[in-house]
């Protein structure tokens, strides 16, 4: 480190009071801000525990962070990264860079119970301080690594106090930002996040820099300058910018109150480990970013106040884990132009082969390629505190360097972009080469560069050739990201993937995929050959429950109760959604776990209904075949229909109370306890909700239909059960619809129960037909006898022959309107309703065109003449005698039942039976009149 005495900055001051005087006469705040930010940089570089401040994902941080290590050789390291994550940092050897750390929470004690599930990331790149950092630390013997930052759960504790506090401070200003961003549904630490928080300084700064946005005049002004200053130039050139956009923070109070608690918290954290372990200040090396890094907070050095008190952690549990990150998320999560750490990455390589400095990786790290030849680093050598002390005032008055023109790379863009152009589509030719290259040249000199910048080169690409539409799927802004570095997306090694990630490839190894690579990968499992593929289909429909769409989706094949499968083809891409198979790790160490996890809290969550816990208990069945968790959530869903008031969920309730009775039947020998109490209360509770469900018009005629169709079809079990029909009759009796189509469905329940004959029935409906008032109102009463086609089944005729006198009758104003919820209807119940009028349509009407003009329809062909038909005058008697002997069989089979030996009554051979029917005689009546109506 650097010796400086009192006097190091004297010069710069003098220089920026008489700047300042320039602007204004006498004192004024001008100077006190700047003079401030020297007395800033004075303060940390006089600091006894040297502070390397860093910006978030910037090469040259990285590069000066690899050279300082080599030179300082530290013993002791300390990271400005949230504490609770030390453990997983050597995990990062088995990982594919870029990840990211994550802890997580999907319980929440002490913190709002809204928030959960709480996600933090912190992600990490190979062009990043921290990682040189992490890398030195984990491989070099005797270094010890310590994080400092506040823990996930403190994260989460000041931002719940951070909102209270604004809320109490200004009631009408806007909730205060979070310093991280979102990282997809995570909170997103970082390491150095380095931007002004003064709006008016930003647009300035990008106006007379003449760039579009901050990554752009990041890398202009402060990256390609740095890259090749030694440490302690960019360490006061870090600290002056982190204490400018500190001190250029109006209306940032609050926000700046949360970092100096942070920076509180981690220079109370260095005093613990120093005290305890006896570490010397000089041997180790306190790694931050550039704001914090000009602190003036109380306990700010080794030597500061011990005034701050830690808080103690929640009650929440959290769970760690490395997930993959990409360019783009984390460009995302930080508010980065597009690619703009793709070009940081791009520029990280350029910088490592121009200065060889040999970077820190981590040993056996997948996706690291070995450093190529670099020059041996010499070792520290003495520095002379007068030479080494005030790098800013010649940095500052130096102009800046002019870097030459490098023909062949921009050569190499113009022909790269122009290819990858023509293979998306675009008509580029030789000639849009030539022009994107002078345009880059022609953009670089009107922004005052003499080399043209990849932000500069993609602007001209654009210029040149984009043109109105854009043929493929990515147009020349995208394809030039690509170009530079592409969306780099990370990966998590097998090893460092948590027991239930582990667990699952092994699960599916016999299919034989890479199924940690990214894509779309075709499983093809035939289960009548390779009976050993049944787990792997198990689990692919366990993961299609749990997972996002699109991680595990079925393309032949399905899953229903009562089925087994014998061929699946399945489309997998676990590689493109590792992240999401990490977070499973975090809710339990299996599949199995996982899942019945999900059910519970599926079923026993605030808004489960009925049918939503009837459907946890089918889902476990499918895919757990767990009778015991089924039972459990069964007897759930029998409570949860004791609570209802509303019939919203009939439909869904019957249907699958359908399913699982079908299902129950015919794989168990006896039905479950619980469906059985199920079908008894169900049946008393539908009784009680249906006058008043008729007599709602909040409940639709689905609805009421669907009640209807449990009460019938459940009827002979809810009876065996010990159920009393009397109920619903009552309730029938009781129900009062004003609804023409609730009407109808109750015209269609009373025929059911023998309230209303088909005659009766008929006869209203063509009364309704006659009646000018009532025909508008026609087709609605035909919507109810179509919804009664799921409670009665049985008059699907009489619903084809009222449909049949509709459109034969009704006048086109009323039918033509009527058409479209005719459509809706069948399309609505189409599972059930189409195909029985379908094929009772079928039965009916004629099959050929040419029977259609002398087809009679059955509802209006002449009865049987009255000559024809037995007379009702004529003398008492056993009217039904000649039809039973002329079939004497049956009468010898039944009197032989009954024990009758009485000898015949004729002459001829007759029925043994005929004198039993001569004294019983109402027997053959009613067989007579059951065979004439028919």
């Amino acid at each position: 480190m650097s010796a400086v005495n009192e006097g190091t900055f004297a010069a710069l001051r003098g220089q920026l009071q008489q700047a300042a005087a320039a602007f204004a006469d006498g004192p004024n705040a001008l100077e006190g801000i700047l003079l401030g930010i020297v007395d800033d940089v004075d303060r940390a570089v006089r600091e006894p525990l040297e502070i390397f401040p860093v910006c978030h994902h910037s090469p040259a941080s990285a590069l000066a962070m690899a050279r300082r290590l080599r030179e300082k050789r530290p013993k002791v390291v300390y990271l400005e990264l949230c504490e609770d994550m030390a453990p997983l940092l050597t995990e990062l050897r088995n990982c594919r860079l870029p990840v990211a750390v994550q802890a997580f929470a999907t319980e929440v004690d002490g913190l709002p119970a809204e928030w959960a599930p709480l996600s933090v990331v912190a992600p990490i790149t190979e062009a990043s301080a921290e990682y040189q950092a992490i890398a030195y630390a984990l491989d070099t013997p005797g270094v010890e690594l310590v994080l400092v930052d506040r823990s996930s759960d403190h994260v989460f504790q000041w931002q719940e106090n951070e909102e209270e506090a604004a809320a109490t401070a200004d009631p009408d200003a806007p909730p205060a930002e979070e310093e991280a961003a979102l990282h997809g549904d995570a909170v997103g630490v970082e390491i150095g996040d380095l931007r002004p928080r003064f709006v008016e300084l930003e647009e300035h700064l990008l106006r007379h820099g003449r760039v579009r946005h901050w990554s752009e005049w990041w890398h202009q002004y402060v990256e390609l300058p740095l890259g090749d200053a030694d440490h302690d130039t960019y360490r006061q050139v870090m600290l002056l910018i982190g204490s400018l956009f500190r001190r250029l923070a109006p209306g940032e109070a609050h926000r700046i109150r949360v970092d100096e608690d942070r920076e509180r918290y981690m220079w109370t954290r260095m005093r613990q480990h120093l005290t305890a372990t006896g570490t010397d200040p000089a041997d180790a090396l306190y790694v931050c970013g550039a704001f914090h890094a000009a602190s003036r907070v109380a306990e700010f050095g080794v030597h500061g106040a011990d005034t701050f008190d830690i808080s103690a952690p929640s009650g929440t549990k959290w769970q760690h884990g490395l997930i993959p990150s990409s360019h783009a998320a984390i460009e995302a999560q930080f508010g980065l132009a597009a690619g703009s750490v793709s070009i940081a990455a791009t520029q990280w390589a350029k910088n490592l082969r121009r200065t060889r400095v040999k970077p820190y990786r981590l040993a056996g790290q997948a996706g690291t390629k070995a450093p190529g030849k670099t020059a041996k680093a010499d070792a520290p050598a003495a520095v002379d505190p007068a030479a080494a002390s005030d790098r800013l005032s010649g940095f500052l008055r130096r102009p800046p360097v002019l870097d030459r023109l490098d023909e062949e790379e921009l050569l190499g863009w113009s022909v790269e972009i122009v290819r990858a152009a023509r293979r998306n589509g675009y008509l580029a030719s030789t000639a849009d080469a030539i022009a994107v290259f002078e345009t880059s040249i022609l953009l670089a000199g009107m922004r005052d560069r003499a080399k043209p910048t990849p932000y500069d080169f993609q602007d001209a690409a654009v210029t040149c050739i984009e043109k109105d539409t854009v043929p493929g799927r990515r147009d020349v802004r995208r394809l030039v990201e690509i170009m530079l570095g592409g969306d780099r997306v990370g990966q998590v090694g097998y090893d460092a993937l948590p027991p239930l990630a582990r667990d699952v490839h092994d699960r599916l190894a016999p299919l034989n995929l890479k199924l940690q690579q990214r894509g779309v990968q075709r499983a093809l499992l035939d289960m009548a050959s390779r009976p050993e593929l049944r787990p792997c289909s198990d689990v692919l429909w366990m993961l299609r429950y749990v997972m996002p769409h699109g991680a595990a989706r079925p393309i032949m094949g399905e899953r229903k109760l009562g089925e087994d499968p014998i061929q699946e083809s399945w489309d997998l891409a676990l590689g493109t959604h590792q992240r999401a198979l990490i977070e499973l790790g975090y809710e339990g160490v299996s599949l199995e776990q996982v899942l019945e996890q999900r059910l519970r809290r599926t079923a026993y969550g605030p808004q489960a209904t009925t049918a939503t816990v009837l459907e946890t208990v089918e889902d476990a069945t499918l895919y757990l075949r767990s009778r015991r968790l089924a039972d459990e959530l069964g007897r759930h869903a029998l409570e949860v229909l004791a609570t209802e008031r509303s019939v919203d969920g009939a439909p869904e309730v019957l249907r699958r109370v359908r399913g699982l009775l079908a299902y129950y039947r015919t794989s168990e020998p006896t039905l479950p306890e619980w469906i059985e109490s199920f079908v008894k209360t169900g049946y008393a509770h539908y009784c009680t909700l249906l006058p008043t469900a008729c007599a709602d018009d909040d409940a639709s005629v689905g609805q009421v239909a669907a009640m209807l169709g449990f009460l019938f079809s459940m009827e002979s079990l809810a009876l065996s059960l010990g159920c009393d029909r009397n109920q619903l009759e009552l309730a029938v009796a009781q129900s009062h619809p004003e609804d023409p189509a609730k009407i109808a469905l109750l015209w269609a329940a009373r025929t059911q129960l023998g309230h209303l004959s088909r005659a009766d029935l008929r006869a209203r409906c063509a009364e309704l037909l006659a009646n000018p008032l009532v025909v508008p109102a026609y087709p609605r009463y035909l919507s109810g006898l179509l919804h009664a086609l799921e409670p009665v089944p049985g008059l699907a005729d009489f619903v084809v022959e009222a449909v049949s006198h509709a459109f034969a009758q009704l006048p086109d104003p009323v039918l033509l309107p009527w058409l479209p919820t005719l459509i809706t209807t069948l399309r609505g119940g189409g599972a059930d309703l189409a195909p029985l009028l379908i094929r009772e349509a079928g039965r009916i009407f004629p099959g050929r065109l040419a029977a259609l003009d002398a087809w009679v329809p059955p509802w209006r062909a002449d009865p049987a003449p009255a000559a024809a038909r037995p007379s009702r005058d004529r003398a008492p008697g056993p009217r039904g005698l000649p039809l039973l002997a002329a079939h004497p069989a049956a009468c010898e089979a039944v009197a032989d039942l009954l024990g009758c030996a009485d000898p015949w009554q004729t002459a001829e051979p007759a029925p043994a039976g005929a004198a039993l029917l001569a004294r019983h005689p109402r027997s053959a009546e009613a067989l007579e009149a059951l065979l004439t109506t028919r």
